[in-house]
């Protein structure tokens, strides 16, 4: 008995079916070029949110492994500092810090700065640093700058808390200071408010990096200009009237103030310091993101 052939062995199976045409409606997720239009798709990055705790879990592990203190590092960042700005500000220079004592003052202004400082320089060169990432997988870029921010706020947290106990123990010595704890639930809010700003301005740095490369090494120098343009080592009351305008325009003025405000009745709290910081903070937001997802076609073939 001959072996049927290929033809008859294919014939004897029946008709073949044809390929289907391609239809976009059988597929999840369809990538598209994003041109030149802006498009902010908040629903795909809800959809990717198991990668954002990922990425921020891999961040925080990452840095701290192999240290011998690990996170105690955010406990001696503002507790240095702010000892030194005592030293240097309130007990040589005297500068008045409204009443309050002064290691309270400048460790709130710190706490919200630190945070501010940390999501803003570490958003700051996204592409040169996520570049084997982004070469090789599509996701929305945008999530890596969120855990960012999401790792920022753990250190925001442990040194809150280390201003509390600061401030408890400074209660307990017997200094003129009153602690509002209803003023707590105002706390993440404000930090939302202090995350956003700092990814925002990251962003837009980053995605002007793509294309002058130069504003990587002025990061820092911009950072360390914009604190001392800042009520972090001085009270807002101290400033003349003259200058005031440009504090009214600084969008970490009302945070900074807002924090001593709430927690210790110290500081300024003026309604229109946080309108005008709003404002500025919606705009800073705006254009960072907008610069960034422009700034994703071509970054990969620039860094």
């Amino acid at each position: 008995m001959h072996p049927k052939s290929a033809e008859q062995d294919l014939a004897s199976q029946g008709p073949i079916d044809q390929p289907t045409p391609f239809n976009r409606k059988e597929w999840d997720i369809v990538i598209e070029p994003p041109g030149n239009s802006f498009r902010l798709n908040l629903r795909e990055i809800w959809r990717y949110r198991d990668l954002i705790v990922l990425l921020f879990k891999r961040d925080f592990f990452t840095l701290y492994k192999q240290t011998v203190l690990g996170p105690i590092w955010y406990l001696v960042q503002p507790s240095v500092t702010a000892l030194t700005y005592y030293v240097v500000f309130g007990r040589i220079v005297n500068i008045s810090t409204d009443g309050l004592p002064p290691l309270v003052f400048y460790m709130a202004g710190i706490v919200v700065w630190s945070y501010f400082s940390s999501c803003m320089v570490n958003n700051s060169d996204l592409f040169s640093k996520q570049s084997a990432l982004f070469s090789k997988v599509y996701f929305p870029r945008l999530v890596v700058p969120i855990a960012t921010a999401m790792g920022g706020l753990i250190a925001f947290s442990i040194q809150f808390v280390l201003l509390m106990c600061v401030s408890i123990v400074m209660q307990l010595a017997g200094a003129n200071l009153s602690i509002n704890w209803a003023a707590i639930s105002l706390i993440p809010f404000l930090a939302l408010y202090v995350g956003i700003l700092g990814m925002g301005v990251g962003l837009m740095v980053s995605a002007l990096t793509v294309r002058f490369k130069d504003l990587a090494f002025a990061v820092g120098f911009a950072a360390q200009l914009w604190m001392y343009a800042s009520p972090i080592i001085y009270p807002i009351s101290q400033i003349s009237e003259r200058f005031r305008g440009v504090f009214y325009l600084n969008p970490m003025t009302a945070p900074i103030e807002t924090m001593r405000h709430v927690l210790f009745n110290g500081g300024t709290l003026m309604p229109f310091i946080w309108v005008s910081n709003l404002l500025m903070a919606a705009l800073i937001v705006f254009a960072g993101v907008y610069l960034f997802s422009r700034a994703e076609s071509r970054a990969m073939d620039t860094v």
